[in-house]
């Protein structure tokens, strides 16, 4: 499942997101918030995150500058969340680290780079390899800091 998130800064490209899964057929579980006033993104990310399977379901969570719901997002075990302005970001993002939590600007982001960068983080498939050595080492550091 695809679960989206997004405080009040990014309220309006949440609902533009949403525009675009429906119209797509692509199915996601909408979090909130429901409107532009003022609320806190830890609030939504762990609303996100609780709900969420990291081994098997991806999120999408938007802030002022996605830094904040990233920060929230890496506080979950399992959870590997990249803030990504860019498709190229998106794909090295996916590629490299295998995020599950992709967390975008909503200050800097266009309505159309938004949904390029999702449809890329969505169709790129994790690389093995060194970069798989690299995950696995990840996971270790987090089961050694996160008890």
């Amino acid at each position: 499942m695809l679960y989206l998130g997004s405080d009040h800064r990014g309220f309006k490209l949440k609902e533009n997101i949403k525009k675009y899964f429906e119209t797509h057929e692509i199915e996601y579980i909408d979090c909130g918030t429901d409107s532009d006033e003022i609320t806190h993104y830890p609030l939504i990310a762990k609303k996100v995150l609780e709900q969420m399977n990291p081994t098997k379901d991806l999120a999408v969570l938007i802030c002022g500058s996605g830094v904040g719901m990233t920060i929230v997002a890496n506080k979950y075990k399992g959870i590997k969340a990249g803030c990504c302005i860019s498709v190229e970001a998106a794909k090295e993002a996916r590629q490299h680290n295998a995020i599950n939590v992709l967390a975008l600007s909503a200050d800097t982001l266009k309505i159309e780079d938004a949904i390029s960068i999702i449809e890329t983080w969505k169709s790129t498939q994790p690389l093995t390899g060194r970069y798989e050595e690299r995950r696995k080492m990840i996971e270790e550091i987090e089961k050694e800091n996160m008890k």
